[in-house]
């Protein structure tokens, strides 16, 4: 293989695909990146088969002196590409290693078995998938994928996932920790016939962060196929293949609904400034005491915190609709932080709970919910 690439494009589709080459491995072609030249473009592929993750993407517009496939290591290769300012790249591949130049250096890589490598599947639009904007799958994960359980625990693996589901015109994204809930909806155009068994399609976080860094146009067309036992989603120039998570996800749309049954206040927040207000309070919590409480009355809400070793502090705003009765509530910080500040572009939030022990249910429009449970004691 011999191939002259843009360097600085060379460099983003590395950065891009290495994100899903494997960590943990015995396979040492897994913990690197397998090229294809051919016609003019170089595919390049990452699979992490303990994660069941991978990608095949393609950058076009490149010089094919010689067609054919070869394993680029990686780590040296996007160090080459970073610390390098020239122009163009060249990549010739052969029996004893892969040679990179530039206009002022030479580079020589040892060589890895290509033979080592699986394929991963290309996409099947000949089965059930959906078509989602970009854009549309950008807010989606950006406002529900925090939510998903960090801890992977085998008791609670199924959380680690983010629920998939695509119905009439319409594709959702669920995720959820136990102590809070995110559910986001979008646009979609759903084409195929239905499946014959009701399949869970929760998709893994690696897969779900690695399609979001693959978003660079919002008015591109992605593609989304979910089956049985694994997923594949389609952009202009990648192809993601993820295996799904197994296990059994909460009756998440029973608990919204409960929510809103239980809610006896309902009230407009202002996203920026509440949000400057909790990170304001949230100053003075600690490890042990890592909650804001939150007193809503007549005309304002006053939010206080309070750390053995680092003080207190207290902070209100004022929301002159609320003309509510006396609430008070308590939240830990970082559940509500991170919640707003994936509110972009949004003036208001509403706010609907009901006492300071049963959850609370934030809702932005009608696309868009986030139950979290308030702190007792």
């Amino acid at each position: 293989m011999k191939v002259t690439c843009q360097r600085d494009a060379l460099q983003t589709a590395c950065q891009l695909v290495s994100a899903a080459a494997a960590l943990r491995t015995t396979i040492p072609a897994l913990k690197n990146v397998k090229a294809t030249a051919h016609d003019d473009a170089l595919t390049l592929v990452a699979y992490d088969p303990t994660e069941g993750v991978g990608i095949r993407y393609e950058l076009r517009g490149v010089t094919v002196a010689r067609a054919g496939t070869c394993i680029l290591p990686k780590d040296q290769l996007v160090d080459i590409l970073r610390e390098s300012t020239d122009e163009t790249i060249s990549l010739d591949a052969g029996k004893d290693g892969v040679v990179a130049k530039t206009a002022g250096g030479r580079f020589e890589m040892p060589g890895l078995d290509v033979n080592e490598f699986p394929d991963i599947p290309t996409f099947d639009d000949g089965g059930r998938y959906h078509e989602l904007s970009a854009g549309t799958v950008r807010t989606m994960i950006k406002r529900t994928a925090f939510a998903a359980d960090k801890k992977d625990t085998t008791a609670r693996f199924a959380l680690t996932g983010v629920l998939w589901e695509a119905e009439g015109k319409v594709a959702q994204l669920v995720a959820t920790d136990t102590k809070r809930l995110a559910m986001c909806e979008g646009p979609a155009s759903v084409y195929g016939p239905a499946d014959s068994v009701k399949s869970t399609h929760l998709v893994p976080l690696k897969a779900i962060n690695l399609l979001e860094r693959n978003l660079t146009d919002d008015k591109e067309l992605v593609r989304v196929g979910l089956r049985t036992n694994d997923a594949l989603f389609q952009t202009e120039r990648a192809m993601i293949y993820t295996a799904l998570v197994q296990g059994k996800f909460p009756a998440y749309r029973d608990h919204i609904a409960k929510a809103r049954r239980d809610a006896t206040q309902k009230l407009a927040l202002p996203v920026e400034s509440f949000l400057a207000r909790v990170r304001q309070a949230a100053i003075m919590t600690d490890d042990e005491s890592m909650r804001v409480d939150m007193t809503f009355e007549s005309g304002k809400v006053t939010l206080e915190a309070r750390g053995a070793n680092t003080g207190s502090s207290e902070v209100s705003l004022e929301l002159p609709e609320y003309e509510g009765p006396k609430v008070e509530i308590a939240f830990a910080p970082e559940y509500l932080i991170e919640f707003l500040r994936s509110l972009e572009g949004e003036p208001t939030v509403t706010l609907e709970m009901s006492t300071g022990t049963k959850a609370a249910l934030f809702r932005a429009g009608d696309s868009y919910s986030y139950l979290v449970m308030p702190l007792t004691g």
